[in-house]
């Protein structure tokens, strides 16, 4: 067995024609569909980034225990779990959060991978005394700074080294799995993950995907929107949009190469394809840019995920089967005949590849620290607590680091040691108490929300969700819901009592 799996990030479903999109033409994810099985109810579960990566790997969900952070020394990853079985992997990414403090230990998973550089603030290109004057007219200035070591500077700088298209980082992704795909091809028992940061912002595209979808823009570069509510004007806010839907166009090009060459090499005979992305992103819905700040709605959370066995029917079929992130790991393993070990909490999806049928009756998902999230297909709900910012919680780690930086002296001066979970291979975890000046309160943690209601929606009235449901009973069965798949997520009795559970 051989296979690919190919992974976007922020790839919102909804631009995607294959599940209704109609903005951006996407023809080879089309395609790809008629090939696939397309599974309508595919969610997140720890989000964002580097968290729903740890969820793919391990296949359960972390968001309960552990903000951003790296694989802790009890995680299962599939990867490795492979190579024990004999199967290579090899990764190619320019997801930059890999080779950062909070996510170090993922990469190293596989047998070997490529690191190609320059998206957002990858620290790539050094310039000690940038242009600043002439760059400055270059950039819109909500993304502007001169500040060292933000993302808008750094991205500004790795910008002037990206002029061609064969510049593009993703565009190297792709080239880089042709390289791969053309030395191995013919050998079996390997998986390429083909990773892109593409379409997260900044929404930066080759010139021919920007002159097919022109805006009426004629000011400076507008490419990244600021996590939080819609505060521009409305021809900035088209101008957004459309430099996200260019680099949607560009996936979709370039999703268009690879089954190019799976059909000249015909790899459909005996290579599976599996796409998907981490989490989805707002570009204006509920009046909020991107994620992180609001709540999980819809457009963040129920993502795409296409699979291609080429053992199985279903071509050109759908499910309807409820399925989340955490079902990646054990499909892998599934997929090269390798058992799942008793921590992964997530099913392998082949057995839906030949006919839909219930796989879970819910599926949990959120920010640590944020509301706690549940749906069931029908209806999401979606719990806070009283007071985000009074709220005890902890964090449970053997590797303590952030995004981009380690934990704090000050964080751990009160930290303990916590008796093991179930899953932690009986190794206790430093439980470390969560104050407002940690470096990740106001990023991605608590104090980063702008919205903290508890709400009920129900996605078949109303799949906007744009008028909260009011309704006793099916708040109490979606609570009692709730209540079951955190006890068997074993979640901190506090994670439990924050959201009166």
């Amino acid at each position: 067995m051989k296979a690919v799996f190919l992974l976007f990030d922020s790839l919102n479903r909804h631009a995607l024609s294959p599940y209704g999109g109609t903005r951006v033409p996407t023809p080879n994810f089309a395609r790809l569909a008629q090939r696939a099985v397309t599974f309508d109810r595919h969610y997140v579960g720890s989000l964002p980034c580097m968290p729903a990566r740890r969820d793919m790997q391990s296949g359960r969900l972390s968001f309960l225990h552990r903000s951003w952070g790296p694989l802790e020394p009890f995680d299962n990853s599939f990867p490795e779990l492979l190579y024990g079985a004999g199967i290579y992997s090899h990764l190619i990414t320019d997801h930059h959060h890999y080779f950062e403090d909070g996510g170090a230990t993922y990469h190293t998973r596989y047998d070997s991978f490529d690191f190609v550089r320059g998206q957002e603030g990858d620290p790539w290109k050094a310039i000690v005394a940038p242009h600043w004057d002439r760059l400055r007219d270059m950039y819109h200035e909500k993304q502007f700074t001169t500040e060292r070591r933000e993302y808008l500077s750094q991205y500004i700088i790795n910008r002037e080294f990206i002029r061609e298209e064969k510049d593009f980082p993703s565009v190297q992704c792709f080239t880089k799995a042709f390289e791969f795909l053309d030395l191995n091809r013919g050998a079996d028992g390997w998986l390429l993950q083909l990773e892109t940061f593409d379409p997260h912002e900044p929404f930066h595209a080759p010139d021919r995907f920007r002159d097919a979808y022109p805006s009426g823009w004629n000011g400076p570069v507008r490419d990244w929107p600021r996590y939080g509510r819609v505060d521009e004007l409305p021809e900035e806010c088209e101008e957004l949009r459309a430099n996200y839907y260019r680099v949607v166009a560009l996936c979709d090009y370039l999703l268009g190469q690879l089954l190019d060459y799976f059909d000249e090499h015909d790899l459909w005979r005996d290579t599976a394809l599996v796409l998907t992305t981490d989490h989805g992103f707002l570009l204006g819905e509920h009046d909020f840019w991107a994620k992180n700040r609001m709540n999980l709605y819809q457009e963040i959370v129920h993502i795409p995920l296409f699979i291609y066995h080429p053992a199985q029917a279903g071509a050109g079929t759908r499910r309807k089967s409820l399925t989340q992130t955490i079902d990646l790991a054990p499909t892998w393993l599934g997929l090269f005949g390798v058992a799942a070990p008793a921590e992964m909490q997530g099913h392998s999806l082949l057995p839906l590849l030949s006919t839909d049928r219930e796989l879970r009756g819910g599926a949990l998902f959120g920010y640590f620290g944020g509301a706690v999230n549940v749906t069931d297909g029908r209806y999401t709900y979606h719990r806070y607590p009283p007071d985000l910012r009074a709220q005890q919680i902890n964090q449970y780690t053997l590797m303590p680091t952030h995004l981009w930086e380690r934990f704090t002296p000050e964080e751990l001066r009160n930290a303990e040691l916590a008796a093991p979970f179930s899953f932690t291979k009986g190794v206790p975890l430093l439980k470390v108490p969560v104050t407002n000046t940690s470096p990740m309160y106001n990023v991605y943690g608590p104090g980063a929300l702008l919205e903290s209601e508890t709400r009920l929606f129900d996605l078949e009235k109303d799949p906007g969700q744009e008028r909260p449901l009011a309704d006793d009973a099916v708040e109490r069965d979606m609570v009692a819901l709730m209540r079951d798949l955190m006890i068997e997520n074993d979640a901190p009795p506090e994670a439990r009592a924050r959201v009166g559970l």
